[in-house]
């Protein structure tokens, strides 16, 4: 099962009843936060979530709504007795970007880890599932993220009795090793079924609409997309700051097919982002005006 929680759903400056856009994935004991404006940390506390488990923090770009709320949430996991590295991936720069906002979070009793993104795609595989990095059209170089968890085949007794494989080795082959038996070499895919559908989320933000988003969101399970304007006559201004209105990501969503949409990265000028959802379900259905806190827990179809 994967937990995922928008903390904060605003773009630009924190509002009294909105804080500024940042993603929590909890799966199998890690944590991952992508973007970590100002109030992050307390939109943590307030949804009961810990930062404790977090080993990974990602980030788009760094204008301030993406990234000023970081020395806060470090100082947070160092208060915590926190030890362990951390893995902070983001666009080039990331290193320089971190040092300079912890001038006011000089000591920690964890490990920072940089990889910096300097390619159009990348790929980062971790034992349990991947992040891929794809740059969007933003005003400076910023990346969208995808977390994919994969699915092996289901383990089939009957072939692995049928071959005598011992059953010391069953985990073994479960989890993708080659195992020897008697002089014998056993690889997974003989005792594996077809692999099974896993489970994708993709977060984009800060973009105009771009084909690269379309085929990297492609059939997610959840696409969690920029809406800064849901005003109709907002396109223009939307074209001259690199950002997106409701039904350009509506748009995305339908052609990406996905499951399902959450909008996020609201104007602080637009109070009710609900008002127009009408239209925009005329376009994807499966559209949602998200607020802070909206979570969900994703589950394999088997």
């Amino acid at each position: 099962m994967l937990d995922v929680c928008l903390l904060g759903t605003g773009g630009m400056m924190p509002l009294p009843y909105r804080w500024l856009t940042s993603l929590m994935l909890r799966y199998n004991g890690h944590g991952i936060l992508i973007d970590c404006g100002e109030g992050t940390q307390v939109a943590l506390k307030e949804k009961g979530w810990s930062p404790k488990p977090i080993d990974i923090m990602c980030f788009t770009h760094y204008h301030a709504d993406h990234i000023s709320g970081l020395p806060g949430m470090l100082l947070t996991m160092g208060n915590a007795e926190r030890t362990e590295p951390l893995l902070m991936i983001g666009p080039k720069g990331l290193q320089r970007v971190v040092s300079a906002l912890r001038v006011i979070a000089p000591e920690l009793p964890f490990e920072i880890q940089y990889l910096e993104l300097t390619e159009n795609f990348q790929t980062i595989e971790f034992p349990d599932f991947r992040l891929e990095a794809f740059r969007v059209n933003h005003n400076v170089v910023c990346y969208g993220y995808n977390m994919v968890i994969d699915r092996i085949g289901k383990f089939q007794v009957e072939k692995a009795m049928e071959l005598g494989l011992e059953k010391q080795f069953w985990s073994k082959l479960q989890k993708g090793e080659t195992v020897e038996q008697n002089g014998k070499i056993y690889t997974p895919d003989m005792v594996l079924g077809a692999p099974r559908k896993g489970l994708k989320v993709t977060y984009t933000t800060d973009t105009r609409p771009t084909e690269g988003i379309v085929e990297h969101a492609a059939d997610a399970d959840l696409f969690i997309c920029e809406g800064m304007y849901g005003e109709p006559d907002k396109l223009e201004k939307a074209k001259e700051y690199k950002h997106m209105t409701f039904y350009e990501a509506a748009d995305m969503a339908r052609r990406a097919k996905v499951k399902e949409m959450w909008l996020t990265h609201y104007s602080p000028s637009l109070p009710r982002p609900e008002d127009y959802m009408k239209a925009v379900k005329k376009i994807f259905p499966d559209s949602i005006a998200a607020k802070d806190g909206r979570t969900a827990e994703l589950k394999f179809e088997d």
